[in-house]
């Protein structure tokens, strides 16, 4: 089986214990995480070679980040080194009706400020089948929008699957540079990944009959928006997940995909949430599995959704489950009993 390729940056992430406020934290929980990082570690987790692309500063947080993706059986070797800082994020949970908040601090970060030098494309697609980068990559700059162009159409070159997840991000860009950008970048992408709010924040798609502040999901609407989007940009795959907002706590879960012309939906998933982020990550890293194994496209997207569903269960970015186990709960055993 050949390698699979994640672009994009790992961050520090500090949050403040249980669902403590910003502004009651004494102490932060400092790990690390980001989007492509993400879908890497859950690869690995699945026991696929996995190699992830980014640039770390040389000090010592940027050797600990390093050390966390070698923990996870990550291959580090095509990481560039250099620059001053690593990019911060701050998470504070929601709970009940209060919802979660985000803050980053990211720029000028070792990653932001990398040039299309720091990467030997043709060196690090080498026996790789597959590369994953997300919309927030180019959303750091305009040096990001080149290097990241030149990652997808070396990519294509060699005949590697490419996917992106639109993850469109307010505080990073506007609607409009969104769309002009991911708009060119997605000529060479094969799957597509996105939420339900990603289709209309990035290209003006939006599923009709829902309302995501009120969880209220029309699977019709979505078939549209998958359609929509296959039909202008030529993606062979559209993965959406659909997450019905209850309260912070309490979410449902589940996912779609239009291959060829249907659309396909998962089992939907009552989730107690422990920890959200990561939860697209995990559900296109499920994708990317089941694509790679030749599963057929109904239980490669059970496998994706069930993954999905169990990150929520997780603390951190990291989805640490195992093929079995999201098998398992694929299958149908969702009883949460101890395993002995």
């Amino acid at each position: 089986m050949g390698k699979i390729v994640t672009f994009g940056e790992i961050m520090l992430r500090l949050s403040p214990q249980g669902n403590y406020r910003f502004l009651q934290a004494d102490f932060y929980n400092a790990t690390f995480g980001g989007g492509e990082a993400n879908v890497a570690i859950s690869l690995a987790n699945f026991g696929m070679d996995a190699v992830y692309v980014t640039k770390l500063p040389k000090h010592e947080i940027g050797q600990a980040a390093l050390n966390t993706l070698r923990q996870y059986g990550i291959d580090t070797s095509k990481i560039a080194r250099g620059g001053e800082r690593l990019g911060i994020y701050f998470l504070e949970r929601g709970a009940s009706q209060r919802a979660s908040k985000v803050i980053y601090d990211r720029g000028a970060s070792a990653f932001a400020k990398a040039g299309e030098k720091d990467f030997d494309w043709n060196a690090i697609f080498d026996g790789a089948l597959w590369f994953h980068f997300t919309g927030i990559t180019p959303a750091l700059g305009d040096n990001m929008v080149g290097i990241c162009a030149q990652a997808a159409k070396a990519a294509k070159a060699k005949g590697i699957t490419v996917s992106c997840d639109l993850n469109y991000r307010k505080n990073l860009w506007t609607r409009e540079d969104a769309s002009a950008i991911m708009g060119s970048l997605v000529s060479d992408v094969d799957v597509c990944f996105a939420n339900e709010e990603d289709a209309f924040d990035v290209f003006g798609i939006k599923a009709k009959d829902t309302d995501v502040k009120t969880g209220s999901l029309s699977r019709d609407g979505y078939v549209e928006v998958a359609k929509a989007l296959a039909d202008r940009f030529g993606f062979r795959m559209v993965g959406i997940t659909l997450r019905e907002s209850i309260t912070a706590n309490d979410n449902n879960w589940a996912g779609m995909v239009y291959s060829g012309g249907k659309a396909y939906f998962s089992k939907k998933y009552p989730v107690h949430i422990v920890d959200r982020v990561g939860g697209g990550d995990s559900f296109a890293a499920g994708l990317i599995y089941g694509c790679l194994q030749g599963m057929p496209v109904q239980e490669t997207l059970e496998f994706a959704a069930a993954a999905s569903c169990l990150k929520h269960s997780i603390e951190g970015d990291y989805n640490m489950v195992s093929v079995d186990e999201v098998k398992k709960l694929a299958e149908g055993d969702a009883s949460g009993r101890v395993q002995r």
